[in-house]
Parts: C-alpha cells; sequence; structure tokens
C-alpha cells in the first residue's frame, strides 16, 4: 500500500486506494490529487523525501473529498501550488459546498466529517496561470463531477481520476457516484477512443487498454437507467424510488450513502425526464415520476 509505480519514463502513480499520480521534471515533481487526509498527505510526503523529489504542485481532478483531503497538509509543509478547474476549484476553496450539493441545503454534522468535507486549501485556475506545466494535456471528464479533469503526460500516461470503476466496484456498490449522466456517457465514449502507454483509473487497476472497463460502467448507467423507468411504471415518490434502488442492490442506508446514492438518483432521473423516458407529477402536494 502506497507503493510507488512507475508508469512512463518520468510518470509514476502511488498504488493506494484513491491512486495519486506523480509526473517528474527536471526541477520538481507535480502531484495528481492529493488523497483523502493529512495522513495520506503524510505517507505522500515521505515518498517524495525518500526520492529527493520537490513537491511544485497538486493538480486537483476534482473537488470531492478523498481527492483533495492532503491538499492543505502538503501545501502547509512544502509550498506548494494547487491548481483545480471551474467549479472544483470553488469547492476546494470552500468545501462545504460539497456535502452541501449532496445533501440539497445546510449539511448536519453527519456528513461533515473527513470522508465527506475535507480541509480548504488555496487554489489557482487550472491551465491558465503561468506556473502550470503546459507539457500536460488537460483532459476534461465532466459527469462523475461538474467539471472533472484528467491529464496525458508526454510519456503518453492518462490518469483517468473517477471516470470508470473497477469490475469489482460496480459489483459490490451497484450506484456509483454520478452528478451527470449525459455528461458522463459522453466522457465514456471519449476515454474508449482514447489510446496511451498505460491508463491509470484512481479507482480501478492500471491497464493499457481501457475500453472494456469503459464498456462494463457504461452498461452499469444504462442498467440503472431502465431500473429506475421499470420503478415509475405506477406514480412513484424520490423516497419510494430510493428505497428501492437501495433494496435493488442490497444497500444500507446511513447518512451518508443517503446523501451519495440519493444526489445520484436525482440526477438520473434529470437525466431521464430530459429523454422524455419519465414525466413528473404533482399530486397530493408530492413531487411523483412516472414513465412515459
Amino acid at each position: 500500500m502506497y507503493e510507488l509505480i512507475q508508469a512512463g519514463p518520468r510518470s509514476y502513480y502511488i498504488d493506494c486506494p484513491v491512486k495519486m499520480g506523480l509526473y517528474r521534471t527536471d526541477k520538481g515533481v507535480y502531484l495528481i490529487d492529493s488523497g483523502g487526509d493529512k495522513s495520506t498527505g503524510s505517507k505522500v510526503r515521505k515518498i517524495l523525501d525518500q526520492q529527493g523529489w520537490t513537491l511544485l504542485a497538486i493538480l486537483n481532478t476534482h473537488a470531492h473529498a478523498d481527492h483533495i483531503g492532503g491538499n492543505r497538509y502538503l501545501q502547509s509543509q512544502t509550498g506548494c501550488k494547487i491548481f483545480a478547474s471551474g467549479p472544483e476549484a470553488a469547492i476546494t476553496r470552500h468545501t462545504l459546498l460539497g456535502p452541501t450539493s449532496l445533501y440539497g441545503g445546510c449539511p448536519p454534522a453527519d456528513l461533515r466529517h473527513k470522508f465527506m468535507l475535507a480541509q480548504p486549501s488555496d487554489v489557482l485556475p487550472l491551465a491558465e496561470h503561468p506556473d502550470f506545466p503546459r507539457e500536460l494535456t488537460v483532459l476534461p471528464l465532466p459527469g462523475h463531477s461538474p467539471d472533472m479533469v484528467g491529464f496525458r503526460t508526454p510519456d503518453d500516461v492518462v490518469y483517468l481520476a473517477d471516470c470508470v470503476s473497477s469490475a469489482v466496484t460496480l459489483e459490490k456498490y451497484g450506484v456509483c457516484f454520478l452528478y451527470d449522466a449525459a455528461a458522463y456517457l459522453e466522457t465514456l465514449d471519449t476515454v474508449e477512443a482514447m489510446e496511451a502507454r498505460l491508463f491509470v483509473p484512481a479507482h480501478a487497476e492500471a491497464v493499457t487498454d481501457i475500453r472494456d472497463l469503459v464498456r462494463r460502467n457504461r452498461d452499469k448507467v444504462w442498467e440503472i437507467a431502465r431500473c429506475l423507468t421499470d420503478l415509475c411504471t405506477e406514480p412513484a415518490s424520490f423516497e419510494t424510488l430510493l428505497q428501492s434502488v437501495f433494496r435493488r442492490y442490497g444497500l444500507t442506508m446511513n447518512f451518508e450513502q443517503y446523501a451519495l446514492v440519493g444526489s445520484t438518483v436525482r440526477s438520473y432521473l434529470a437525466w431521464l425526464r430530459n429523454l422524455g423516458w419519465l414525466e413528473p407529477e404533482f399530486a397530493d402536494d408530492r413531487l411523483l415520476w412516472r414513465r412515459v
């Protein structure tokens, strides 16, 4: 765990629950994401010190807590810069926006722990600042989050962040978090057409061919879409649909799962409404969803 793996002449990744990338230059290294908390940041710093590398900057793919949680520690210890894009930068600066958007209101204390609420950090605009490494190609990968990105290095390693989940994860959890299903499917199409020396997803094994994993993730999206549509044969409220999804996929309800899966189900419902598969219906002061 937390083993440094070389992926190309100048590219590496840290093999851990949320894989982090590293790109080495003559002046130092760029870290792609920082893990979940101070403890992860400390492990990263130990690896850097062992290699004698200077941390120049952290490049955040998106603002979920398990990807930005080590930012503040590493920045305070090394003085490194942090880069993030668009809405992801706003959430990285103001991290309470993360659980707020998931919950749909002021989040209770149950959603304010380190797995949901990272410490805020100072960030600079991705690719626009003169200190951003121009040799790296920024890859837009929206869908899992509003403005998620990945990176391609000059030695042809592609870091994919959370745009694909492993087959094990898909089987175990069933409903993986999504912000925008339509954008996610477009991202999968883009990734499926890519070629690279190595693909490094954050939550799956590094592979030379990403196409099979893309297909598995795409199939899961359409499976959930059909499941929700079938559940709406008779008008159903969000809470009824959420309960059915939890039972269908063998999930256990708690505040975290209510927020994560609930937000994802709402995103699916919005997408299916836009596709014309579902229609909203207001009855007895309730919002109900029904199949078209």
